[in-house]
């Protein structure tokens, strides 16, 4: 399964800011849009309320990560808000993702962050004592996914076909880090084109300053649409 919109990354501290980058876009264009921490924690359960009301997708971008019963009881909040996607940290292990299905519900997706884009490998074996390869941890939080009933996993793209084939072609590999080419890398290690995204099996591409800070957005975002779905 494969998400035809690129998924917009709203990365902007206020409302107000929302508001103004949304009404950049044509009224009938239904977007796929990702609420995260920043934003979230910012304005509250009424951001997402109001991205619904437009019409559009929301993909809330908290990685929860608790103890299952606690993280139960957030997904049921979550799953009240109307949310298409939402998502966990894989790390906080096979109990909680089970609960966090259970708490969210059987309609939205639920997906699992294995390792971070802007983790480097030598960076997760120092910080985390992981002492594998980046790749295999991945593919150990991917499996684990799977067996908890989650819906799919947060990943690099270039770590997609490998997923796929470790679990199942249905198994989402959302992917954030995508570039156009020839766009700034920022502060992520693992980065792709959107074309190379399709080409190596990501489902759903996260994008976020190559079109909030274009100087035409909605110009931006169809060109990274055009070519995800060349």
């Amino acid at each position: 399964m494969r998400e035809e919109r690129p998924v917009i990354a709203l990365d902007f501290p206020s409302f107000e800011e929302v508001k103004a980058f949304l009404a950049k876009f044509p009224t009938d264009e239904s977007l796929y849009v990702k609420i995260g921490m920043e934003l979230y924690y910012a304005q509250g359960p009424e951001i997402v309320k109001y991205v619904k009301s437009l019409g559009h997708s929301v993909f809330l971008d908290l990685k929860l990560h608790d103890i299952p019963n606690t993280v139960y009881s957030a997904m049921k909040v979550l799953a009240d808000l109307g949310v298409d996607m939402t998502n966990v940290h894989a790390a906080g292990g096979v109990e909680m993702m089970q609960a966090a299905r259970q708490g969210l519900g059987p309609g939205p997706k639920l997906i699992a962050v294995t390792q971070l884009t802007s983790t480097s490998e030598e960076q997760m074996q120092e910080d985390q004592n992981i002492q594998t390869s980046l790749q295999a941890s991945v593919l150990h939080y991917a499996k684990k996914t799977q067996e908890a009933g989650l819906d799919g996993v947060v990943c690099s793209a270039k770590e997609a076909q490998a997923i796929h084939e470790a679990t199942s072609e249905a198994f989402i590999c959302l992917t954030p880090g995508i570039r156009p080419a020839g766009a700034a890398v920022g502060d992520q290690k693992r980065v792709v084109t959107p074309g190379q995204a399709r080409h190596i099996g990501s489902s759903y591409i996260v994008v976020g300053r190559p079109i909030t800070q274009a100087p035409d957005p909605y110009q931006a975002y169809l060109a990274i649409k055009e070519e995800w779905n060349r």
